[in-house]
């Protein structure tokens, strides 16, 4: 199975921090967040990745490319664990990079990859989400489509007021974990969401998604939502959603990014303890817990 990452966004959340580096290119602890993302398609098997940039992305590419005069400082330097991790970095997977055009909705940013896709089921993974699970997110929703034949949503719940920020789904349990979905509300007031289950930014699709896309109309500011596509896909085809097994870090906007850093790194082998020993030190001495 290939994947597509759609990383076209302007980040304007993030501003004026994004105004020239994306904010898939931000980094958590000692990476940027869309290595995260590669990293877990690839610990799924996904060998063809797809990256989905804008005219201001060229930084994603550079990332996940060769830099010769780097491994020669290095090699040169004798600092072998660091040039055998930038080589690692350049190996993960193949992949592949397409600029959409213009910024016409994370649709259209899927609907970019249907000649690399073909007539084969695909994964989709937002380049500003990380998981942390024993069974990768995206592997374990390419499980149920295995299962299936169907296209699957990862879905997970989250506080009743928070669902005015995410993608709602009315769905029906068919099995422990599992949905058959009736309807998605994109970003609901609270009182007016079907539920508290929300649509959590990977998906495994068939491709009859790319038709679909092209038969919905733009919404708000213009833009084709990947929520009116899967709509009519569920209408067409059916669609399931997969309450999914591990913790996600939402990198969509500031506050998200510091918390993710946080216990991200709180929880990391090498940094963890150090700290937590200067948050202790820090609260001592300011009293700010």
């Amino acid at each position: 199975m290939k994947a597509v990452i759609p990383a076209a966004g302007w980040g304007v959340r993030f501003l004026p921090l994004t105004k020239e580096q994306p904010k898939e290119m931000l980094p958590v602890i000692d990476k940027p967040v869309i290595q995260y993302v590669v990293e877990e398609a690839v610990r799924a098997g996904i060998e063809d990745i797809m990256i989905i940039t804008g005219r201001h992305k060229r930084t994603i590419e550079d990332h996940f490319d060769r830099s010769f005069e780097l491994e020669a400082v290095l090699n040169n330097g004798n600092r072998q664990e660091h040039l055998q991790k930038i080589k690692d970095l350049c190996e993960l997977a193949n992949l592949h990079f397409i600029r959409q055009k213009e910024p016409r909705g994370l649709a259209d940013a899927v609907y970019q990859a249907r000649q690399h896709v073909g007539d084969q089921p695909f994964a989709v993974m937002l380049g500003d989400t990380i998981h942390v699970s024993e069974v990768p997110v995206v592997g374990q929703l390419m499980d149920v489509h295995a299962r299936t034949g169907l296209s699957v949503i990862a879905a997970e719940r989250v506080p009743v007021d928070k669902v005015k920020d995410y993608g709602v789904l009315d769905a029906v349990s068919i099995g422990e974990r599992l949905y058959e979905v009736r309807d998605l509300v994109e970003k609901p007031r609270p009182e007016e969401a079907p539920s508290d289950l929300c649509i959590a930014g990977t998906y495994v699709l068939t491709p009859a998604i790319f038709d679909c896309i092209r038969h919905i109309e733009p919404g708000h500011n213009g833009e084709l939502q990947l929520t009116d596509a899967l709509r009519l896909l569920r209408e067409r085809e059916g669609l399931l959603a997969w309450e999914f097994i591990g913790r996600r870090y939402d990198i969509g906007d500031i506050p998200g990014w510091i918390r993710s850093q946080f216990e991200l790194a709180l929880k990391h082998p090498v940094y963890g303890k150090e700290l937590r020993s200067f948050l202790r030190d820090l609260n001592q001495r300011e009293g700010l817990f």
